[in-house]
């Protein structure tokens, strides 16, 4: 059997063992369908979007890890499009909420500001740029099969443990702003749409400008 039969082969093995694979996951939202509908949606969105993270390769980590590394901004400013695009979403459901006089969805969210926000951040960056992926990034390779990323798992679970604990004395002692930044109740909503749209579109300016001059 010659390289180009193999592969063919291979193609036929792993096509069957989806279709097999596939069917066995539509039987389970059936049965989950049944009994709780809402918790069927969450299994099929979530397969949706982990076979559509798997087949981009789009990775939050690469987006803050690639410029400094290769130059390259391509991740950087496809994940610029998709905060740009879920903005428009987002402010078009929250609108909706505040006009019909409903309780707008998410707003529990809207967490205080503080040191903890900057040390944090700062921390999950740097783990997940060692680590080689964020959370979706690293449940997608577990997927995938990277066993090493089962060490990043409970690093992660571990990590969010330790976060909650000492959440409490971060709020008590380097807490800045307290009730969080809700930017529509300081600029309305087309303004606070129109100023996040702006500074997106100004970051997108500058990851194309930096691109440019790591080619040069």
């Amino acid at each position: 059997m010659n390289l180009g039969d193999q592969k063919k082969d291979q193609f036929a093995k792993q096509f069957s063992a989806g279709l097999v694979l596939f069917a066995m996951l539509m039987m389970v939202a059936i049965f989950l369908f049944q009994y709780a509908p809402i918790i069927a949606f969450f299994w099929i969105s979530g397969l949706a979007f982990g076979y559509i993270l798997q087949r981009s390769r789009f990775c939050f980590v690469a987006a803050l890890r690639d410029p400094a590394l290769t130059g390259s901004t391509a991740v950087t400013r496809g994940v610029l499009v998709a905060l740009a695009l879920t903005t428009i979403g987002f402010t078009a459901v929250k609108y909706f909420y505040h006009v019909t006089g409903q309780t707008i969805p998410g707003q529990n969210y809207i967490q205080s500001i503080g040191m903890n926000t900057v040390v944090g951040g700062t921390i999950f960056g740097i783990g997940m740029v060692i680590a080689g992926g964020c959370a979706s990034g690293m449940l997608m390779r577990i997927g995938e099969g990277f066993k090493i990323h089962l060490i990043t798992l409970s690093g992660f679970f571990i990590g969010t443990m330790l976060g909650n604990n000492h959440l409490e004395w971060w709020s008590n002692h380097l807490l800045w702003i307290k009730d969080g930044v809700f930017l529509p109740d300081l600029f309305g909503w087309v303004g606070a749409l129109i100023i996040q749209l702006m500074v997106i579109g100004l970051l997108y300016r500058l990851a194309i400008k930096w691109e440019e001059k790591q080619e040069l």
